[in-house]
């Protein structure tokens, strides 16, 4: 497994400046920051040559576009979006290509009365199809993160998604606590992540770390953590993580500061002594061929 998580460094550090960053912090793996200009996707392969001369995983390019916006100019323009960022993941030769599905409200990730429709889920798996077959990757994977109230919103209805969408490039983004959307889930967290490895253990591409509590405060209120400030138990995850790729990578996220970062890459390392699995170093090697941006190449 590859720990990783964002660097704080000041515009314009090099690729190096941002490699040594990681490699100061202990991360195997990175996420790789993506922009729509051409400068910036050939900045992201930089970074990318860069991390992987190092010897770091590149996990992820996330996009966090609506592709099931009601607004048909929005839904084409996340479409266009999505295809040139899976193609500059799969230039990076990252592990995934990430997105949500989005959402039918004016709230592109959020809550609305259709949105775990049928008729919802029909339109994902035609969206995502249409994607991957537009780019047709090769070294990378399309994924969708999971949310509390769209597709996929649980291990079964993200296998659901894998069987209609049925694309070999089509694979896992894990994130446990995006899918605790109930108290019958949060008091069910440990059944919760032995169903997601168990259903889709051979799919999972990366997979984000999080924590979750609940609080007393009506009607329901489930909050977001610091690995460390909940309920999640991250021995059991990284357990069952650890049977899968050596080189999975496991991302913090959604923090506002370095030193929660620490504090959360301190937690998650000790769970990990707790379960008796090991993070992987990152192993310098020689230089791999990452293909050149071109512009207005999908």
């Amino acid at each position: 497994m590859r720990l990783g998580g964002p660097v704080f460094l000041s515009r314009g550090a090099t690729p190096k400046q941002w490699v040594n960053e990681h490699l100061r912090l202990g991360y195997g793996a990175c996420y790789l920051p993506a922009g729509d200009s051409p400068d910036d996707q050939a900045h992201a392969l930089e970074l990318a040559a860069a991390a992987h001369l190092a010897g770091i995983v590149v996990a992820e390019v996330g996009v966090w576009t609506n592709t099931i916006a009601a607004d048909p100019v929005q839904r084409a323009a996340a479409f266009d979006k999505n295809c040139a960022y899976l193609s500059l993941a799969d230039r990076a030769r990252a592990a995934c290509c990430v997105n949500i599905a989005g959402s039918l409200g004016v709230q592109w990730d959020g809550p609305h009365p259709r949105n775990l429709d049928e008729d919802t889920f029909d339109l994902i798996v035609s969206i995502v199809r249409n994607i991957i077959d537009t780019v047709r990757p090769t070294r990378t994977f399309y994924t969708l993160e999971p949310m509390p109230w769209v597709f996929p919103d649980s291990p079964g209805n993200y296998y659901r998604l894998l069987r209609a969408i049925d694309r070999p490039a089509f694979g896992v983004h894990l994130d446990i606590v995006n899918m605790v959307n109930s108290p019958y889930r949060f008091y069910g967290l440990d059944k919760l992540i032995d169903e997601s490895f168990s259903l889709l253990g051979p799919w999972i591409k990366a997979v984000h770390l999080k924590d979750v509590a609940m609080s007393g405060k009506l009607t329901v209120h489930i909050e977001e953590r610091r690995p460390g400030l909940g309920e999640l138990n991250f021995a059991r995850q990284l357990s069952a993580a650890s049977k899968l790729s050596p080189e999975l990578p496991l991302l913090l996220e959604h923090l506002p500061d370095a030193s929660e970062y620490d504090a959360a890459a301190a937690h998650v390392r000790s769970a990990a002594i707790l379960a008796n699995v090991q993070f992987i170093s990152p192993t310098p090697h020689p230089a791999p061929h990452v293909a050149p941006h071109v512009a207005g190449r999908l």
